[in-house]
């Protein structure tokens, strides 16, 4: 998955940078179809937001949002929001596929 990390009005460390790049391309096993994601760093007055956005192919995107006065924080309460979004998304799925049939012949 191709993920881009954008700082908004802020500077971000290095090391929560790159740990926002490899938490995030590690979403893709909760959705194979997923193709990119965007991490937004923001910082509004006290607050700091990082909001994901994981687009997925034939599918709305799936954005999440998470704030508090650190980084890593905040990045750590979005990826536990996205990834139950995406477990959801992936569990709602259903094969369309009638289940096997039992075998009648110890039937009498």
């Amino acid at each position: 998955m191709r993920v881009k990390v954008t700082e908004r009005h802020c500077e971000v460390p290095a090391e929560t940078h790159e740990r926002a790049e490899q938490a995030v391309a590690a979403l893709s096993k909760y959705s194979p179809r997923a193709t990119s994601a965007e991490v937004l760093f923001m910082e509004e007055r006290v607050d700091r937001i990082v909001e994901v956005i994981v687009h997925v192919d034939g599918d709305e995107p799936v954005v999440a949002r998470g704030e508090d006065p650190e980084f890593r924080i905040a990045l750590d309460k979005v990826l536990d929001r996205i990834g139950r979004r995406l477990k959801k998304e992936r569990d709602q799925r259903t094969e369309h596929q009638a289940p096997p049939r039992r075998d009648r012949a110890g039937r009498g």
